[in-house]
C-alpha cells in the first residue's frame, strides 16, 4: 500500500532523528495525531509508545522569511477602490473555490472592489482561474505571474485585504508576506492561523464559516477601516529566526 509506505518513511525517519522540527504547533500536533491513528490500524506490534518518544523529541521551529527585503519597495497607498489580494499557489489545497465564491457574493451586492491575483501560471490553467478571468473581468487589475520580485512586492504593498480560504497550511509564508506589507487579513479560525495571529485577541480578523467571511469582507469594503497585523510578522524575519535555529543546532552538537 503506497499510503502505508510513505507513512512508514515519515514514521521511521522521525523515530531515528535526534530532533524533529515543525513549522508550527499545528504542524506538530497534526503529525502526532496522524501518527497515532496510523499505528493503531495495525493489529499487532503497533509500538504506540514510540509516538510519545517522537513527541518528546519534537519542537516548533517557525519558518524563517526574508521579510525585510520588502521594505525598499514600500509605498503609501490610499486606494479609492479597495484592492483584494490572492498571492498563493494556484492549487486546490489553497481553496480558490471558496475564495471566488465569496467574491461573487460581494460582486452581486454591487460593492466595488479591485482584484489582484498573483501566482505562477502553467500551460494548463485550473478551470476555476479561467472562469475567474471572465467573472471578475471588471475587477481584475492584475492576474498571473510577476516578472520580478519588485513587481510582486509592490502589489503586496498596494493591496488592502487578503481573504484567506486555504484548506491546508502548516505555516503560510505567502500570507505572512502580505500581512507584513500591511494588508488586512481575514483568516479562517483553523489550521495554523489562530496560533500565528492570536485569534482570541484579533477576533475581527477571523471567521468560522463562509457566511461570516462574506459579512466581514462586506463590512471592510464598505467601511474601508483596514487594520494591519504587521507587528505579528516581524518575529519570523530571518534576522530573528536565525539565532533560534542556531540555538537548536548548538544544543544538538553539545549533547
Amino acid at each position: 500500500n503506497r499510503d502505508h509506505h510513505y507513512g512508514f518513511i515519515n514514521y521511521t525517519t522521525a523515530l531515528r532523528s535526534n530532533r524533529i522540527m515543525f513549522n508550527s504547533d499545528f504542524h506538530k500536533n497534526s503529525f502526532i495525531k496522524a501518527l497515532r491513528k496510523f499505528l493503531k490500524q495495525f493489529p499487532d506490534h503497533n509500538e504506540l509508545s514510540n509516538v510519545d518518544i517522537i513527541n518528546d523529541k519534537s519542537i516548533v521551529a517557525y519558518l524563517g522569511l526574508d521579510l525585510k527585503k520588502f521594505d525598499q519597495y514600500k509605498i503609501q497607498t490610499n486606494n479609492q477602490t479597495p484592492i483584494i489580494l490572492w498571492n498563493h499557489r494556484w492549487e486546490y489545497d489553497k481553496n480558490p473555490e471558496d475564495f471566488f465564491k465569496c467574491l461573487k457574493e460581494i460582486q452581486s451586492k454591487d460593492i466595488d472592489f479591485q482584484l489582484v491575483i498573483l501566482g505562477e501560471q502553467f500551460d494548463t490553467e485550473m478551470d476555476i482561474f479561467t472562469k475567474a478571468r471572465a467573472t471578475f473581468q471588471n475587477e481584475i487589475i492584475h492576474i498571473g505571474y510577476c516578472e520580478s520580485f519588485e513587481e510582486y512586492a509592490c502589489w503586496l504593498w498596494k493591496a488592502d485585504i487578503i481573504p484567506v480560504t486555504t484548506s491546508q497550511d502548516f505555516f503560510g509564508a505567502s500570507i505572512m508576506e502580505a500581512v507584513y506589507c500591511g494588508t488586512h487579513p481575514l483568516l479562517p479560525n483553523r489550521l495554523t492561523y489562530p496560533e500565528l495571529f492570536s485569534n482570541k485577541i484579533n477576533t475581527n480578523h477571523f471567521y468560522d464559516n463562509n457566511n461570516e467571511l462574506v459579512v466581514k469582507l462586506t463590512n471592510l469594503l464598505n467601511n474601508k477601516k483596514f487594520e494591519s497585523l504587521e507587528s505579528y510578522t516581524q518575529q519570523y524575519d530571518w534576522s530573528v529566526i536565525t539565532s533560534k535555529y542556531d540555538d537548536v543546532m548548538i544544543k544538538l552538537i553539545k549533547r
